[in-house]
């Protein structure tokens, strides 16, 4: 089962992986297009060269249209994609300081509760996504330059979220079943420090 979970948040890591490298490769464009047009707008442009600063102007050379949107609905899904992975792996930050003292038992005894808590907040915040997508759904809200419904943005991050709460669950069941039986059912590869 374990394996399964793991795939899972494998898959949704990737997808994750590749969202982000086309939001990555959208910015740079939409970067360089504003560039582009403010210097073609610029007086040096309009005095010396307005043929050429106007062709170009007309042949669409500017910012991809509505890039701070398409940002905001990808972002969430990113994070959400990526948390599912640094969950099962245990790859959140973890202070060696304080536990390196601690016995096998109490460490995972504290595991337990994190992973506890972790999951109690990966489900509170998937429910408060459907929450907010359920109310922007009624409100009929739609975004300020592409129109399209806010509710989007809420429906594209709680895929990731549902599937990041359900792994943080499973880990906090077997974290839960490690501490008391005292020994390890999975390996963690934990965040380097």
């Amino acid at each position: 089962m374990h394996k399964l979970f793991q795939g899972v948040a494998w898959i949704m890591a990737v997808i994750g992986g590749i969202v982000l490298t086309a939001m990555v490769f959208m910015l740079c464009i939409s970067i360089v297009g504003r560039t582009i047009t403010s210097i073609l707008h610029s007086d040096f442009m309009q005095a010396n060269m307005p043929g050429v600063a106007e062709w170009m102007i007309n042949t669409g050379v500017g910012p991809i249209f509505g890039d701070y949107e398409f940002l905001v609905a990808g972002m969430a899904f990113i994070i959400f994609a990526f948390l599912g992975w640094c969950q099962i792996t245990g790859g959140h930050a973890t202070v060696d300081i304080f536990t390196s003292g601690l016995s096998d038992r109490n460490r995972r005894y504290l595991m337990m509760v994190t992973e506890i808590l972790l999951a109690a907040a990966l489900v509170l915040i998937a429910v408060q996504l459907y929450e907010g997508m359920s109310t922007q759904m009624r409100r009929r809200s739609t975004t300020f330059l592409l129109q399209y419904p806010v509710w989007w943005n809420y429906a594209i991050a709680l895929v990731p979220a549902v599937i990041s709460a359900v792994i943080g669950v499973y880990m906090a069941l077997v974290r839960s079943i490690e501490a008391l039986t005292n020994r390890s059912l999975v390996l963690t590869e934990g965040a380097e420090h």
